[in-house]
């Protein structure tokens, strides 16, 4: 079974049209925290499922439905996803998961480690410093997990 995954991070309130065009397509999204307001969620889940987790500026009512963590299954394959990969607490390996997914540092990153995937997309939202504004896109294909980090023209 194929699957695409929509991986966005760190939009801070921000959906930008484009983080949003990307995404299409999506059979879900995945939001790895610092959401900023619950209309980003609203937007995101007018494309496809969106399974979020709560980031650091994730504060108020709204946001406290969230989880700091989650296992999302996309095909044959299971997602780790928080927002800090500084507060992972497990072994992601022994966990039997295949990616474990983040945000927090706006750096967009895709590394193999002992064949987990540890992906953070970079920010969609504002612009910090110089970094890119980025999505991600996971795909669940013939049993192999790929990512691409696609940087927006913003």
């Amino acid at each position: 079974m194929n699957k695409v995954v929509g991986v966005i991070s760190d939009t801070h309130g921000l959906v930008r049209p484009q983080a949003l065009d990307t995404l299409r397509g999506s059979d879900l999204i995945i939001h790895a925290g610092d959401i900023g307001t619950p209309e980003v969620l609203d937007e995101l889940n007018a494309i496809a499922p969106v399974f979020a987790v709560r980031g650091n500026v994730d504060t108020g009512a709204w946001a406290d439905n969230l989880p700091v963590s989650e296992v999302v299954q996309a095909g044959d394959k299971l997602l780790y996803v928080l927002h800090n990969l500084d507060e992972l607490d497990l072994d992601p390996l022994a966990a039997a998961m295949h990616a474990v997914i983040t945000g927090h540092s706006h750096r967009p990153m895709m590394r193999e480690q002992d064949g987990v995937l540890y992906f953070n997309p970079g920010s969609a939202g504002p612009r910090r410093f110089t970094l890119p504004v980025a999505v991600g896109r996971l795909r669940v294909c013939d049993g192999r997990l790929e990512g691409e980090i696609i940087k927006l023209d913003v």
